[in-house]
């Protein structure tokens, strides 16, 4: 009985100090003497913001579609289920409880309502990031002291978490400033919010048969179309490059982005971009599937192309939707304020394909110098929430994509997407299940892939792929063999290969010798490798999926080390093993972890 009573008590002080449930949000003042003004709210709410993902999360994103040298556990299959932690912490919903207990101290009603519709938007934005995680989850509305017993109820059902949610999101849009602010919610990032969480919420529940999937795309429409209609927002067109402006500014471009995270490097908050794209480390390299599902400029299909899968990197880079090479690195390409021409980096890119979509001039390259602002919402995204929704609801027009997808293909100088012309002729590619979306079915079929497309290519390396093949139940993607670009056959007699990457007809630095053997092949041997720095070696610098005989980059070859997903179980995480012995049963693991 002692034995059982101390492992009852340590259990108990494991989780309080994993969720630290009693300390107050000020560490010097009590809460009964604070909240008494507009300054002390902003002050005790301004700390939510940590909720957000900073610029690393999010451009360092992997999935399917930006492939490293090490694969995160999620996409590798290997995830176990943790002892504790494992993203199971309540800190900060109770801060935010607390903050909203205590807030009516403040006598001012204005201030009142605006900060705690702040509240009530990170409360939502808490727990939407719980059920993508966990799934069902128990509904905490008030702080909760360690010895409450309310800590141990089950979970709340799905549908009564979703309405916890819309009731905070309505608050929120309702009492928030509508003045635009950079680097503050507002209603309209809390607009924004509210179509991306019921957006997932009704395509999870399509796509995982769970009832009720209309109701919350219906919500995803409204929130919108409310958006697109008043906000004061729209698609940043300036310049021949307009959409890698967006993520080269230092400051946010204010046009498109609703809340962006603030860097700035006279207070020493930055980031890595430039030394996560062009160094030797992890060396994220765009996936093959990815680069072929971009149009050509004319809004043809590259994939039509009969030869579409032999064609060295400078014939499959040209003439493409402009945002490939506002992407990647491609032929032509140079750097934010310079004139020099570059080629891919071999050492920078597993797949060959190089990005460079949030990379700036080399004045900030090394560790800890990128300091450009990074988007959290912007206005593509609400338009692509709103023509994906209503695709799935079977209530779309042309008249929806003209003002949200065409949009953003004229952007860049791309055409229309045509409703009748997409579900009449449904894209082979993205209908396959080894580089698309097999789930997707029924009469909106054709314009549903479409949308899936513009939203993949729109907000590459921005933190959304993951979630977007959960709520699509797309996980399979994970098992595909991941490849990067085609090189020829070697020469059988000399052994190597040259890729003419920038397509001159001649050998020089911009290109790159791929050899087989032990040495490496030498000018003086064959005048052709003349200007020539960049030699990979065969099975060692790089892998070709049929060795000398060419084909294309294997980035983590699944002959060798298959990876695999369970469809039964995968799509939510575990929840970590002290909390389901805490709660004596009442909390269930999830299936079949």
């Amino acid at each position: 009985m002692k034995v059982v009573k101390i492992f009852y008590i340590l259990s108990v002080l494991i989780f309080v100090c994993g969720c630290d449930l009693d300390r107050f949000p000020l560490d010097s003042l009590a809460p009964e003497n604070y909240y008494n003004n507009r300054e002390e709210l902003s002050i005790a709410t301004n700390k939510f913001y940590s909720l957000f993902p900073t610029a690393e999360h999010l451009y360092g994103e992997t999935s399917d579609i930006i492939i490293p040298t090490v694969l995160i556990d999620e996409v590798q299959g290997i995830r176990t289920v943790p002892t504790s932690g494992g993203g199971w912490s309540w800190t900060s919903l109770s801060d935010i409880n607390t903050y909203l207990m205590y807030s009516k101290r403040c006598a001012d009603e204005m201030a009142r309502n605006e900060y705690n519709a702040l509240a009530h938007f990170f409360r939502a934005f808490f727990y939407f990031e719980k059920i993508k995680r966990f799934g069902e989850v128990p509904w905490f509305d008030a702080p909760l002291s360690s010895t409450d017993a309310k800590l141990y109820e089950l979970r709340t059902g799905r549908d009564e978490l979703m309405d916890h949610i819309r009731s905070d999101m309505d608050d929120a849009i309702s009492f928030l400033p509508k003045e635009p602010n950079l680097y503050k919610v507002t209603k309209w990032s809390a607009l924004a919010l509210k179509s991306r969480i019921f957006l997932y919420e009704g395509t999870y529940r399509k796509y995982h048969h769970i009832a009720g999937s209309d109701k919350f795309l219906q919500l995803a429409v409204d929130a919108a179309q409310e958006f697109v209609q008043n906000a004061p927002y729209s698609i940043y067109a300036k310049g021949e490059k307009a959409y890698l402006s967006l993520f080269t500014s230092n400051k946010a471009i204010k046009d498109e982005v609703i809340l962006a995270r603030n860097y700035n490097i006279d207070i020493n908050t930055i980031h890595n971009i430039n030394q996560y794209f062009l160094s030797a480390g992890s060396k994220p390299g765009m996936n093959k599937k990815i680069v072929d599902s971009y149009l050509m400029n004319d809004g043809s299909r590259f994939t039509d192309k009969v030869d579409y899968k032999l064609m060295s990197f400078y014939d499959e880079m040209q003439g493409r939707d402009p945002r490939l090479s506002q992407t990647i690195v491609t032929p032509g390409y140079t750097r934010l304020n310079s004139e020099k021409l570059l080629s891919p980096n071999f050492n920078s890119t597993t797949t060959g394909y190089q990005i460079i979509k949030g990379v700036t001039s080399e004045n900030a390259d090394g560790w800890h110098k990128s300091h450009n602002d990074f988007p959290l919402f912007r206005a593509a995204e609400v338009y692509l929430n709103l023509a994906e929704a209503k695709a799935e609801l079977g209530t779309l027009t042309q008249a929806d994509l003209d003002r949200t997808i065409s949009k953003l293909r004229a952007r860049v100088g791309m055409p229309p997407l045509t409703m009748a012309t997409a579900n009449a002729n449904p894209d082979p590619y993205l209908m396959s299940a080894e580089t698309g979306y097999p789930q997707v079915d029924g009469p909106n079929k054709g314009v549903i892939l479409e949308i899936r497309r513009e939203r993949t290519i729109e907000l590459f390396g921005e933190g959304f792929r993951y979630d977007d093949l959960m709520r699509w139940k797309e996980g399979k993607a994970f098992e595909k063999q991941f490849r990067g670009m085609y090189v020829p056959a070697l020469d059988p007699e000399k052994k190597f290969v040259v890729l003419d990457l920038n397509g001159n007809g001649k050998s020089d630095a911009l290109d790159v010798c791929v050899y087989d053997g032990e040495q490496v092949p030498t000018e003086n041997m064959y005048p052709e490798l003349s200007g020539i720095s960049t030699f990979l070696k065969l099975g060692d610098n790089i892998e070709l999926e049929h060795g000398a005989k060419g084909g294309n980059i294997i980035v983590h070859d699944i002959r060798k080390k298959p990876r695999k997903w369970n469809e039964g179980r995968d799509y939510l995480y575990p929840i970590p093993q002290d909390q389901v012995t805490l709660y004596g049963g009442k909390l269930t693991q999830n299936p079949n972890w």
